[in-house]
């Protein structure tokens, strides 16, 4: 097995195509055809890290964050960025970061919060823009069941919790063919009618590739008739934050000594208390001041993330409490999500790997200390 083909599975489950137009993510250092040793899970790549990779023979790393995030203009070792990088490549370690495509997975790092929180009737705080489109195409109504079908199978037609969903329409299509075509029906030269069905379908973003060479594939004609629209609608199983209810409102001293424990937090900075009990949480791991009009909008009693500065603070105007509990701390369990990820994975597609082989790193690269 090669790190491509680990690669393809990470990309399978959270796309590239969903990270923020901000982030680097991706295979950052190293040679994708490498035969693949062993997997070290972290949540930031320093050199201790790598240095563990070396000790326990992983020649790839699976980082949440990306050790390079702006460009390198040189790389001679004078800062901690450089010097990894360089570690990394010396010893044939190959660094992946994954960010902001799995902070927007409906299963990803906010999910992880909201499952060690006990949150049920989870949704998404901020739906990502422009992730779903729509395919029209136009088939001869004889094949068209086995052209939906073959769209459906490549991912198009997914609505929320329905599949196969298309929209059909029968009609008359024209066509002539020049002295270079070569027709399946009809004769070139001479304008042909025939029966089809327009088929229409749409399909998240990162599934494009699949469905285009599904339509391709299956459709009759030399050469096929489609049209590809990107819709505003929002897909509300992508995006980032998550919002959740508890199953039993709690006080709010009560709750905050529960997410103290629960997300292993020394600190939580926070703004005043409502005297409110608190049933519904948001959550956005990292920095996510950016997120709080979001929670206020969905009514949360209390908005749960990193980062937050003086200011935003006044934000809470009353309305919510906005708890800071760390960067770190709101992402430190996504080595854990990744690892439960690959471990039920790596023996379908990756047989000869030992889940031994697929480990959570020991080092806690957190830089922030508590005194």
């Amino acid at each position: 097995m090669i790190i491509q083909d680990l690669i393809n599975n990470i990309e399978e489950y959270a796309p590239l195509s969903y990270a923020e137009d901000f982030d680097n993510v991706g295979l950052l250092v190293g040679d994708a055809q490498a035969e693949l040793k062993g997997i070290l899970i972290t949540l930031d790549t320093l050199e201790a890290v790598v240095d563990e990779a070396i000790e326990k023979d992983c020649n790839f790393i699976l980082s949440f964050h990306p050790i390079v995030f702006s460009g390198l203009k040189k790389i001679n070792g004078s800062n901690y960025v450089e010097r990894t990088v360089l570690k990394a490549i010396k010893n044939d370690i190959a660094i992946y970061a994954i960010h902001t495509a799995l902070d927007n997975h409906f299963e990803g790092v906010n999910a992880k919060i909201c499952q060690r929180l006990g949150l049920k009737n989870r949704s998404v705080l901020i739906p990502q823009k422009s992730t779903i489109k729509k395919l029209t195409t136009f088939v001869p109504t004889a094949d068209a069941e086995k052209l939906r079908q073959a769209l459906f199978e490549a991912g198009a037609g997914s609505i929320g919790n329905y599949d196969n969903c298309s929209f059909n329409v029968e009609g008359k299509g024209s066509f002539k063919g020049n002295e270079n075509s070569n027709p399946v029906i009809g004769t070139k030269g001479v304008t042909h009618y025939e029966p089809e069905t327009q088929i229409g379908v749409t399909y998240s973003k990162h599934s494009e590739g699949k469905i285009l060479k599904a339509l391709f594939k299956t459709h009759p004609y030399e050469e096929v008739a489609y049209e590809i629209t990107k819709l505003e609608n929002l897909n509300q199983h992508i995006g980032i934050g998550m919002i959740g209810e508890l199953e039993t409102p709690l006080e709010e001293v009560t709750f905050l000594n529960e997410l103290k424990k629960k997300m292993n937090t020394e600190c939580i900075r926070h703004s005043k208390l409502l005297g409110n009990k608190i049933k519904k949480v948001a959550v956005l791991g990292g920095s996510g001041a950016f997120g709080i009009e979001a929670a206020k909008k969905h009514g949360a009693d209390i908005y749960i993330t990193g980062d937050v500065k003086y200011h935003d603070f006044f934000r809470a105007e009353d309305k919510i409490i906005i708890a800071d509990i760390g960067h770190y701390e709101t992402e430190q369990y996504t080595k854990n999500l990744l690892f439960e990820y690959l471990t039920e994975k790596i023996p379908n597609f990756a047989p000869a790997l030992p889940l031994g082989k697929i480990i959570i790193s020991d080092c806690n690269t957190n830089p922030v200390k508590y005194f």
